[in-house]
């Protein structure tokens, strides 16, 4: 009971509260001994977390082959300066390839983009140039091309040949096309009027195989020049045609023969346009071709020719009276079975525009434009005799040409515009007539029996021989038996003659008595002359006489 009433007084409830205990911290309850230990512990955490920071990033390159890296040997170059190394090397799951793995420096990190680019520096010899010969001595190193993409990445495909331009280098990149690749390589120079504008960045064969796709970079300022009226060439080896104009020799350069290269032109006819990057251009195979003017206005005709057609190729020109307006696409072959016959169609492009040019700068009035206006032209020229021809450029090359000509003699004749491509009409002439002419003789003498021929004269030489030696008989007979008779003939001949000259000498009795003779016969004369007067005068004296005193 007492002790009830007792803890039922006033402060009964706090004899019943637990005693305080003092609170021991996480240092209180370790002992001393493993103080030090986790001071260590965390001293090399901030360390590797700070070294980890420091290293930046870790990045993985895929290459062909590892040709010249050595883990934690080989660097990582921008420029030149170090921006890593390689960490560790293995060989791809599918074993086609290594993986590089490569540690980048933090402050360089920010390098780490989409289209940047990774390759190994090591001695090179290419169509570019040797390059890399510093790596003979140092070793070989990742060289990097900082791209300009805004996405990050860390794992990269290496290139297998160092890049030509860089991302840093000035200039622009365009894009040709062409029907294959020539002598084209990757580092062939680009040629501006004969100087170095650029390279050939790369090439690839095209979906199917119908042609190249050519990529080439252009320096700066040399990129300025290249505009919708720039043409892109062929500048490869030595250029050399041998067409109906002759021979043609063309080279850019030493350097282009030797490696090959493009060159580039702006057309004087075109109005130049700004164009942007990766613009298609077309590439010529020459220049010629590429700076020709630019036709707006194409008509295709087929033309027929008597004779061979050796010598006339595609891309022949197509001239009237030595102005190129037009050029042979194709020459063909036709075969008409119900009549079992052959023909050689040569389809040529013309330009009428060149035409009517030419009319306008005559002082003519303006002709119709269009399709419509180049028939009228066309037919109207046709009319009054122009006609198409073969004819040789060249007597060298035996290279042909379609000439053009007025022909007023010729048969009327006119284009049939039912036919596509229409039909143009032609004539022979030139080399052809000739060779004609001298086929026609060559039939005409293949008739001649020469061996019929042969033999009679073969007989009549027989005969002559035999007369010949019967008059050389005679001869020799003539001297036998003739000649003694015929010189005493001539000795009695000198006798008779020597005594005429005697007789007829100047003091010879001969000569003195004939002059006597004739003075008597002038003096005789004389009288006879004047009697004859004198009767004339006096008839009446022969029958009176001569009278007294009378002369």
């Amino acid at each position: 009971m007492g002790s009830a009433a007792v803890s039922e007084g006033p402060h009964a409830d706090l004899d019943d509260l637990p005693a305080a205990v003092p609170a021991r911290t996480l240092w209180g309850r370790l002992p001393l001994v493993w103080i030090l230990p986790i001071v260590v512990i965390l001293v090399g955490g901030f360390v590797v977390v700070r070294e980890k920071l420091a290293q930046g990033s870790s990045i993985e390159i895929r290459f062909a082959n590892a040709e010249g890296l050595e883990a934690n040997k080989t660097k990582v170059r921008y420029k030149d300066v170090e921006i890593g190394e390689v960490a560790a090397i293995r060989v791809s799951d599918d074993r086609k390839q290594v993986i590089v793995t490569a540690d980048i420096h933090r402050d360089a990190s920010s390098y780490l983009l989409d289209d940047t680019r990774f390759w190994v520096v090591r001695p090179r010899v290419s169509g570019a140039g040797v390059s890399g010969l510093a790596t003979l001595v140092s070793g070989a190193y990742i060289s990097v091309d900082v791209g300009h993409s805004a996405v990050k990445r860390d794992d990269f495909v290496g290139l297998e040949i160092p890049p030509i331009v860089t991302a840093d280098l000035p200039g622009r990149e365009f894009i040709l096309h062409a029907d294959d690749l020539g002598s084209l390589d990757v580092g062939s120079a680009v040629f501006y009027r004969h100087i170095t504008a650029g390279q050939v960045v790369g090439y690839a064969l095209d979906p199917g195989g119908t042609g190249v796709t050519i990529k080439v970079f252009v320096n700066s300022p040399f990129d300025a020049y290249v505009t919708g009226a720039s043409r892109f060439w062929q500048a490869s080896g030595i250029d050399m045609s041998v067409n109906a104009d002759g021979v043609k020799l063309h080279t850019e350069s030493l350097a282009s023969i030797l490696e090959g290269g493009v060159a580039f032109g702006t057309l004087s006819s075109v109005k130049p346009a700004a164009v942007a990057v990766d613009t298609a251009f077309t590439l010529y195979e020459d220049q010629e071709r590429a700076m020709r003017p630019v036709e707006t206005e194409i008509r295709a005709f087929v033309m027929y020719f008597g004779g061979t057609l050796r010598g006339l190729s595609a891309g022949a020109p197509v001239e009237l009276q030595g102005i190129t307006v037009g050029e042979v696409r194709s020459v063909d072959v036709e075969y008409d079975p119900s009549a079992g016959s052959l023909a050689f169609p040569v389809v040529v492009d013309l330009y009428p525009q060149r035409l009517r040019g030419r009319m306008q700068h005559a002082g003519r009035a303006p002709v119709e434009t269009g399709e419509a206006g180049s028939r009228t032209l066309i037919d109207s020229l046709v009319a009054h005799g122009l006609r198409a021809e073969l004819k040789t450029g060249n007597l060298l090359t035996s290279q042909k040409f379609v000439a053009l000509d007025m022909h007023r003699d010729a048969p009327r004749d006119r284009v049939d515009w039912k036919d596509q491509p229409a039909i143009f009409p032609t004539i022979s002439g030139g080399l052809e007539d000739i060779q004609d002419s001298v086929g026609v003789i060559a039939k005409k003498l293949s008739k001649v029996p020469f061996d019929q021929l042969s033999a009679r004269l073969m007989n009549a030489m027989a005969s002559l021989d035999q007369t010949l030696k019967s008059a050389e008989h005679l001869l020799q007979n003539v001297d036998g038996n003739l000649a003694p008779q015929v010189q005493s003939t001539l000795a009695e001949a000198q006798a008779a003659l020597k005594n005429a000259k005697e007789l007829l000498g100047q003091d010879a009795p001969l000569e003195n008595d004939l002059g006597s003779t004739l003075l008597q016969v002038s003096r005789a004369a004389k009288s006879i002359s004047a009697l004859v007067d004198y009767l004339e005068r006096h008839p009446e004296s022969l029958l009176r006489g001569k009278p007294a005193g009378a002369q």
